[in-house]
């Protein structure tokens, strides 16, 4: 039989026949096996094959002859302790630093070894029955053996892995024939065994859970020796997972549960360990993520972490292979650089097909410490694979998830260099690779649940790279004013960096946003998390960093409001973000938050309302278009009006309408005026570029033919911006022309109805945004221009000027450059009426909110008397700017970080217009020169902001006046009579009365402005509350 070993048909029924004991033919087999165990002796393949045969067929016991078969358990398992130990050592060596004698030594003792290694081994007479076994398909019997031994040590013999991969090639045939042979394959016809008793081919699904399963339990890393079968089995999965979705009913899909738990543990166990010892195959890496794109981003991220946390720990290769990627990825990075990132990228690209994640791993690590390797490790990753991109999206979130990184600095006042670096990372990859978004977005969300902001610096990132919107305080007026018009114009001078080709990009973040639901969420935890910095998160921060985060916090808010504003279609929008009152009420969202989320759904439901009262009486007079304006804005508006009035108490509203509110909150500079100059820049820089494109000779006449019509385009669609945006401003000024006189009912007292405005309006919304800033200024004089009852704007100018203080103190550091932003605004309409008289009277003269008086009749625009003329005004606004100044000097003086940050940074902002008074610019540049002083060692950041403001401020002396010159120190006595006034008598002598006094201590300490700065103020101080009083007398407000 030994000698004919391919005649089993024959020779099994010929034992059989002769009833031997078990024993006995045991006896002979081990007494044959025991003959080929002398030193060098090796067992021949056709007793092998006789044992495995009459195994098969139960002529023998497994336990008899198997203690006849060397070598002991004993020593396999020694063996394979002794393979981890070295691979190991070897691991270890790779990652030591080594000096250079140490290195010649070493390579001699690994040459010894070496040597020890190539004399042949001992014949292993237990792998070579198990693999005889496996040939003739005795499974039974060879996964005996196999339990005897360690976790793939039989498979890590190269015989017994291609002896298993051939068993499961034939069990697997008909399946694969059915459901895995991609369309116009043709696949090689295998030959089913001839033997009965070998396992059943698979015929469906859930058969493969009665052999394969297991059998490719044992393989494990080793299906790598056959990439064939690999393949076949990552299709038969991804059949698996189309039949998996497509099932509906809910008892087969319980049955297919377990098989897609099976699939997820071979992919654990078998497909990620096997793909990590196959040589840089891509097509394999490629076929992998054809399945593994039909699991739920949570299951593949699961799968990466435990091939990267604990797959490479399980097997003595495993352990090299890692060892030998990172020494790889250490050689590749060190010789990385902007120059050679094509050869680069090409070697990371390999070695990624295999290892991504230890490679991703150590890239991130170097970018974490030198931030100067992004843009060169961006531009190199072109070349990985999908499956690698995702992984690496993975391998970034768990990098930020470190818990044993810190996110702040040991000063604890600023966020972590790695986080940065981190943030600017993602991107930066996600923008220009085609990288799944789901996991960061929600890993983000789930931070913010739990409390923590400091990851919305990611989310800021990838929003700026991806939609191109950037969110900066440090706007030139030009982009600020470019920001005011339509979306054409935003994009061209809005924004530092150009923006161009974002559309793809922000469609990707977008779809991710909607198909995972998290749109929302995310605005409303930022708008929450707002306030959980301060008061949840910032119980034990530094209050610089308490201030930064919030920052963040807000910034992000905006600018993501922002991005689903511009990108998200309006049925959309309107479908996710629900009504001002639920938002506030039930999600508990700060009010500005609110209307914020809400702004844009208002404008979108006004212009489908309009179009759709055009499309449904046709007329083209602009009459006619305004009234359908004003209807569509009254449909839409109305329950919103309702829906305002639970947001507040009801005695909010005895002074203020629901409908003033709503108007105030629900419109933005876009509907409030047209930005001409920044038109008109726009179109200019194009008509230049095509200019410079007719005279660059170099250029090729199509590329030439190409940008004219690009910068044509522009600028046609520019000057179609403003045209459209003209005809808005006209219909929104004639809709708050008509509604303005149901405003403000000021039931109360004047004083009280300005004190709400500013609480619940002004104030909010002006340390928003920079473009809410600018708003804010020009709605007050809007609805000072409008005539509005009740609105008395000399009252509004004064609170606003006159305490800033607490305001300037509360701010947080982009806070402040906003409201600093608002007062420059507020000056420069002030400054206006203040530089020429016959502006102040065009433009206040005869209007009511310039009334001194308030009488029970109403407001008689005849009677002279009553309104404040022009040189008490200019009284008035020297008050104003004394009044600054005071409170300048005293948020100098507090010694407060904060106070002095926040003063220096309003006042740079306000440069333009303050000081424009001598003696107060001296007193302020005295006082900041000590700031300079004081904090040059101590506080670097003020230093520099003082010393800053502190230039600025000397360039700005050639522009200010005395104080004789701002305005006429000795009164203007206007007699008014006594029997008209509803009032004490003479409502303009006390203005002017107080604007004298003022003037006199102010002129007598001008002389010594070092001397104003220490004394005068004190001085002044004690004379300000008469002054106080006098000025008051001139805004008190009287009810009949």
């Amino acid at each position: 039989y030994e000698c004919r070993s391919d005649q089993d048909e024959f020779f099994i029924p010929l034992i059989k026949s002769y009833m031997c004991e078990h024993q006995t033919l045991c006896h002979i087999l081990g007494f044959k096996f025991k003959f080929h165990q002398e030193p060098n002796g090796e067992t021949p393949s056709s007793l092998y094959h006789v044992a495995a045969a009459l195994l098969q067929h139960n002529l023998i016991a497994l336990e008899d002859l198997y203690v006849h078969l060397l070598p002991q358990d004993s020593a396999i398992v020694e063996e394979h302790k002794r393979e981890i130990l070295e691979a190991k050592q070897i691991a270890r060596k790779l990652t030591m630093v080594v000096v250079p004698s140490e290195k010649s030594e070493d390579k001699e003792k690994d040459k010894e070894k070496e040597e020890e290694k190539s004399e042949k081994p001992p014949d292993n007479q237990k792998l070579g029955l198990l693999e005889a076994l496996l040939r003739i398909g005795d499974w039974h019997h060879a996964q005996n053996i196999m339990e005897q031994m360690p976790a793939y040590y039989a498979t890590s013999h190269k015989a017994i892995a291609i002896a298993l991969c051939q068993l499961l090639h034939l069990i697997l045939e008909p399946l694969y024939r059915r459901a895995g042979v991609p369309k116009g394959a043709k696949a090689s016809l295998l030959k089913p065994l001839r033997n009965k008793q070998a396992p059943a081919p698979v015929e469906t699904f859930e058969d493969l859970s009665k052999d394969v399963f297991t059998m490719l339990g044992y393989l494990g890393p080793h299906l790598s020796h056959d990439p064939i079968l690999f393949a076949k089995i990552v299709r038969l999965g991804k059949s698996f997972m189309k039949e998996y979705q497509s099932e509906s009913k809910q008892d087969t899909k319980d049955k297919l549960d377990s098989l897609l738990s099976c699939f997820l543990s071979v992919s654990d166990q078998v497909l990620l360990p096997s793909l990590t010892l196959m040589e840089c195959n891509a097509c394999m890496s490629e076929e992998l993520w054809g399945f593994f794109k039909l699991f739920p981003y949570q299951h593949r991220y699961r799968l990466y972490g435990q091939w990267k946390n604990e797959t490479y720990s399980n097997h003595p290769l495993l352990v090299k292979v890692k060892a030998q990627t990172v020494d790889r990825a250490k050689y590749i990075m060190k010789r990385l650089t902007k120059e050679n990132v094509k050869p680069s990228g090409r070697q990371i690209g390999k070695l990624s097909h295999s290892n991504p994640t230890i490679l991703f791993d150590y890239i991130l690590s170097q970018i974490q410490w030198y931030d100067n390797l992004i843009t060169p490790v961006v531009d190199s990753l072109k070349y990985l694979t999908s499956l690698n991109y995702d992984v690496l999206a993975y391998c970034i979130i768990e990098a930020l998830a470190n818990p044993e990184k810190e996110k702040m600095k040991h000063d604890d006042t600023t966020i972590s260099s790695w986080l940065q670096s981190l943030a600017s990372l993602c991107g930066a990859v996600f923008r220009k690779y085609p990288i799944e978004l789901a996991g960061i977005l929600q890993y983000v969300t789930n931070q913010l649940k739990a409390g923590k902001s400091f990851d919305l610096l990611i989310l800021k990132e990838v929003v700026q790279k991806m939609a191109g919107i950037e969110i900066t305080d440090e706007m030139t007026v030009e982009q600020l004013e470019a920001m005011t018009g339509g979306e054409q114009l935003k994009a061209e001078g809005g924004y530092f960096g150009q923006i161009r080709n974002t559309k793809k990009s922000s469609q990707r973040l977008k779809d991710a946003l909607l198909d995972h639901e998290l749109a929302l969420p995310l605005c409303l935890l930022m708008a929450q998390q707002r306030n959980g910095v301060v008061f949840s998160e910032g119980g034990e921060k530094h209050l610089k960093l308490v201030g930064k985060l919030y920052d963040q916090c807000h910034d992000t808010l905006v600018q993501f409001g922002g991005f689903l504003a511009s990108n998200l279609s309006t049925e959309d929008y309107i479908k996710r973000v629900p009504s001002v009152d639920i938002l506030c009420n039930q999600f508990h969202t700060p009010h500005d938050a609110a209307f914020f989320l809400s702004r844009p759904m208002y404008a979108h439901q006004i212009l489908s309302k309009y179009d759709e009262l055009k499309k449904a009486e046709k007329g083209n007079r602009q009459q006619q278009k305004v009234h359908k304006y004003i209807s569509a804005c009254e449909q839409v508006m109305a329950p919103v009006h309702e829906a305002v009035v639970s947001l507040h108490p009801p005695k909010v509203w005895d002074d203020i309408r629901p409908q003033f509110y709503a108007t105030f909150w629900s419109l933005t500079m876009y509907d409030l005026a047209v930005p001409h100059n920044a038109y008109d820049r726009e179109v200019n820089k194009l008509k230049l570029q095509i200019k410079a494109i007719d005279e660059n000779a170099e250029m090729p006449l199509n590329k030439k033919k190409k940008e004219k019509e690009r910068c044509t385009a522009l600028q046609d669609k520019l000057q179609e911006e403003e045209k459209k945006q003209l005809e808005h401003v006209q219909r929104v000024l004639h809709r708050l022309k008509l509604e303005k006189d149901n405003w403000l009912l000021a039931k109360s007292t004047k004083n009280e109805t300005i004190t709400k405005f500013l609480q619940l309006c002004l104030f909010p919304r002006c340390v928003f945004s920079a473009i809410d800033a600018v708003y804010c200024a020009r709605f007050v004089e809007l609805v000072h221009q409008q005539k509005t009852p009740n609105f008395c704007t000399l009252l509004c100018y004064d609170r606003v000027f006159s305490d800033i203080i607490y305001t300037v103190a509360s701010c947080t550091e982009n806070e402040s450059r906003r409201y600093g932003r608002f007062l420059c605004c507020m000056l420069e309409t002030v400054t206006r009426w203040h530089s020429d008289k016959a502006i102040y009277e065009k433009e206040c003269g005869n209007y009511p909110g310039f009334l001194t008086i308030f009488r029970a009749s109403g407001f008689d625009g005849g009677n002279k008397a009553d309104q404040l003329d022009y040189e008490n005004f200019r009284h008035v606004v020297h008050k104003w700017h004394y009044k600054l100044t005071k409170a300048s000097v005293h948020c100098l003086e507090t010694g407060e970080y904060t106070h002095i940050r926040n003063i220096l940074i309003v006042l740079t902002k306000i440069l333009p217009y303050y000081p424009k008074v001598l003696n107060l610019g001296q007193a302020l540049e005295c006082r900041v020169h000590k700031i300079c002083q004081e904090e040059k060692e101590k506080r670097p950041d003020l230093y520099a902001l003082a010393m800053g403001y502190s230039g600025q401020l000397k360039s700005r002396k050639v522009h200010m006046v005395p104080e004789n010159e701002f305005h006429h120190k000795e009164p203007v006595n206007i007699t008014t009579p006594g029997g008209l006034q509803n009032g004490p008598g003479n409502s303009s002598k006390p203005a002017a009365a107080a604007a004298s006094t003022t003037s006199k201590n102010e002129e007598g300490t001008a002389e010594d402005a070092g001397e104003f700065c220490v004394t005068a103020i004190n001085i002044q101080q004690k004379t300000l509350k008469q002054a106080d009083f006098n000025y008051k007398n001139n805004f008190t407000t009287y009810n009949t």
